[in-house]
């Protein structure tokens, strides 16, 4: 399983477990189950669902505005997918104010893994995570990068497959101020196992503002490189054995402000990557764009059939086998920003919307012009 930073707010990706059976062309998808922390434990601007991730039968959901260690200082929540009942509330053991802990969120097996991207271990939002059994809730570990630094922000996307973990700093200076980077680490020991920046890495390209990971391949966004035009954006896939970069993609129709590499998801051989600002559908309408992994040759473009300015489709992208999801939470569906994420598959050109109505998506702009 793997998630992205861009995957926040995506509550819709619980979906995805029953896909395989039936055509995504065929029905019109509901939430059917509402998942609240329980009793009155979520507060004003907890913003309780702008993280999630999901793997078997349980759900992780991120509240980073949560006070139960002080001011903003975060939380997540377990959830059993079949009946919808809290198992669990995530808290670090070294919870503090700004810690934001649950800002981002990923799930593989039995682990869990939070991002905590405002916590100053290593200076002042230096940022760390955290790793924790789900059968038990119990922290396992907490990571930091070696080289944890001021305003890394290192936490602000997490990734994790089987015994790996991947988290993101983009903000990292390595390259120049806010070049970004991303962490690989053995989530058994804890220990970072390397750091991984872009063989060209320049001063604000946010490399590591989102990741995904998928067995021995990782792939990171970097959606304010410069290559194809100002904040056009790319994304890097990268051998997770080596440590080495594999290749770098970048949309064939690239273009200034695209902002391609916002939003990564990797499953089996193909990777998705969200360029939330393209302006084929009119200005900010957003797209995606699926990817060969082993040759990085683009093998198709989506957008949505009803594609308007400002929808900023590919704001979050899912991927699970033949199955994509991609959000555009301002799509208005008749009612201003009530958002849609649409399905597409593999042998259907036409996607499904899906009608979020009842999501609020104010917490989007405390970070989207970070």
């Amino acid at each position: 399983m793997q998630t992205t930073a861009a995957s926040k707010s995506l509550l819709t990706a619980f979906l995805l477990a029953s896909l395989a059976a039936t055509p995504a062309s065929a029905i019109f998808f509901n939430a059917e189950t509402k998942l609240t922390a329980d009793g009155a434990a979520v507060g004003y601007f907890d913003y309780f669902g702008y993280s999630v991730a999901i793997s078997g039968n349980t759900a992780l959901v991120g509240a980073f505005g949560d006070d139960v260690g002080g001011n903003n200082s975060g939380s997540a929540y377990l959830f059993d997918v079949t009946t919808g009942n809290q198992l669990a509330k995530l808290t670090a053991n070294d919870a503090a104010a700004v810690d934001r802990f649950g800002g981002s969120v990923a799930i593989s097996g039995n682990t869990a893994l939070v991002g905590a991207f405002g916590n100053d271990d290593g200076g002042s939002s230096s940022g760390s995570a955290y790793l924790f059994d789900i059968t038990t809730g119990n922290q396992l570990a907490k990571l930091t990068a070696d080289d944890a630094a001021v305003s890394d922000s290192f936490g602000w996307s997490v990734a994790i497959s089987g015994n790996t973990a991947l988290v993101g700093a983009f903000l990292d200076n390595d390259g120049g101020g806010s070049s970004g980077s991303a962490y690989l680490f053995d989530v058994s020991t804890g220990n970072q196992l390397a750091k991984l920046t872009a063989e060209d890495a320049t001063a604000g390209d946010s490399f590591g503002y989102s990741v995904a990971i998928n067995g021995n391949t990782a792939l990171i966004g970097a959606h304010r490189d410069d290559d194809e035009g100002s904040d056009s954006g790319s994304a890097y896939l990268f051998d997770v054995t080596t440590g080495n970069q594999l290749t770098k993609l970048t949309a064939n129709d690239a273009a200034a402000n695209d902002r391609f590499g916002f939003s990564v998801a990797i499953s089996g051989g193909t990777a998705i990557v969200g360029a939330v600002f393209d302006d084929d559908g009119g200005s900010s309408s957003g797209s995606a764009y699926l990817f060969d992994v082993t040759t990085g040759n683009q093998l198709a473009k989506l957008t949505a059939s009803d594609a308007a300015g400002g929808d900023l489709f590919g704001h979050s992208v899912a991927m699970s086998g033949d199955t994509t999801l991609v959000g555009a939470h301002f799509n208005g569906n008749g009612r201003l920003g009530s958002g849609s994420a649409y399905l597409f598959n593999s042998r259907i050109p036409e996607p499904t919307s899906l009608l979020l109505a009842t999501f609020a998506w104010t917490a989007w702009f405390l970070r989207r012009r970070r």
